[in-house]
């Protein structure tokens, strides 16, 4: 049985991805402060970050990639939480983000991650 949530809702995530990794290329400045700045080559890091986002957020589209991009995107996500926790903590304001949701994204990091096992899942089944 087709599942009919799962198609809309993985080309939302799919789109979810592609434009936040877009913004790391037209607004780097914003994720290079929100960076911590214990990193090295920060820069060099948010540019590689927005393009495994575009690669993983187009990988979820097709049922060959769709596994591979979601392991990437899950840790990916597991990789930036630090990024947000650092956020969260000093309160780092980077003009769109409400402070509140400083925090209350934390949590929804790990939903967003189960959604992102969820959606791939039918490819293991194909």
């Amino acid at each position: 049985m087709e599942n009919t949530f799962k198609d809309p809702a993985r080309k939302l995530l799919a789109l979810f991805f592609v434009c936040a990794g877009l913004m790391h290329f037209i607004r780097p400045r914003t994720f290079i402060e929100i960076t911590p700045s214990y990193l090295p080559k920060r820069k060099e890091i948010v540019y590689a970050s927005g393009a495994f986002e575009i690669l993983g957020g187009l990988g979820l589209l097709f049922p060959f990639s769709r596994r591979i991009a979601a392991k990437g995107l899950v840790t990916l996500l597991y990789a930036v939480f630090p990024v947000n926790l650092n956020m969260a903590i000093n309160k780092i304001d980077c003009g769109f983000i409400p402070k509140w949701l400083l925090w209350a994204r934390l949590p929804m990091q790990f939903l967003l991650i189960s959604g992102i096992n969820i959606l791939a899942e039918d490819a293991k089944e194909k």
